[in-house]
């Protein structure tokens, strides 16, 4: 089993990553495989609504961070997202990359358990984590809960560490994830059959 989790700062090793390394440390505890990918600083194209994914099977722009994140989905179980705070919402850049990839390859991702995770100095996080969570909902993926809303404070790089409530909900998070892709493991019901998809408008 294996959680990919996607760093959504442009600080590869700030706030959002010791977030998400207390996460993957309470994963790899209980015997599930954990990669971090880092979004980096380069600028992030978005979606511009051409629909040329669905006779591509992937986005019609061929970056170098779409191509690995969309290759690195094909063999995670679980995924963890997890973004600074920008003004009460996660990074645009994050954003950008998300919704091309939950466009383009929904099928790697649905019926996959998901988290997301939000780091704030001092506010926004619930907004935030709401946001990232939509990705999730509109997609059949099952959110992993903790004890509480998922949340590290800090400014200054390294100040997460500080924050020892943050961080306990980080690993209840990674222990709950791991508990999730057990259990779906050992067993379980099969898949829901699908309906065929229906889509309406309110354009008269």
């Amino acid at each position: 089993m294996k959680v990919l989790l996607i760093n959504g700062s442009p600080r590869g090793k700030g706030n959002t990553y010791i977030a998400l390394s207390e996460v993957a440390k309470a994963l790899e505890a209980n015997g599930v495989e954990t990669e971090i990918v880092s979004i980096g600083a380069k600028a992030v194209q978005g979606c511009i609504a051409c629909g040329r994914c669905a006779e591509l099977g992937r986005c019609v722009f061929n970056d170098e961070l779409y191509n690995t994140v969309r290759g690195k989905l094909v063999e995670a179980d679980g995924i963890v997202v997890g973004s600074p705070v920008y003004y009460a919402g996660p990074n645009g850049s994050l954003c950008a990359l998300l919704d091309r990839l939950f466009f383009s390859a929904a099928d790697l991702l649905r019926y996959k358990p998901a988290a997301s995770v939000a780091v704030c100095r001092r506010g926004g996080a619930s907004a935030t984590f709401d946001r990232l969570n939509k990705y999730f909902t509109i997609n059949c993926m099952p959110i992993v809960s903790s004890q509480y809303w998922n949340s590290v404070h800090g400014l200054l790089p390294g100040e997460a560490v500080q924050d020892a409530e943050g961080l306990q909900t980080m690993r209840t998070l990674g222990n709950n994830m791991a508990w999730l892709l057990k259990s779906l493991k050992q067993g379980g019901e099969p898949l829901p059959e699908r309906e065929p998809g229906i889509m309406t408008n309110f354009v008269r």
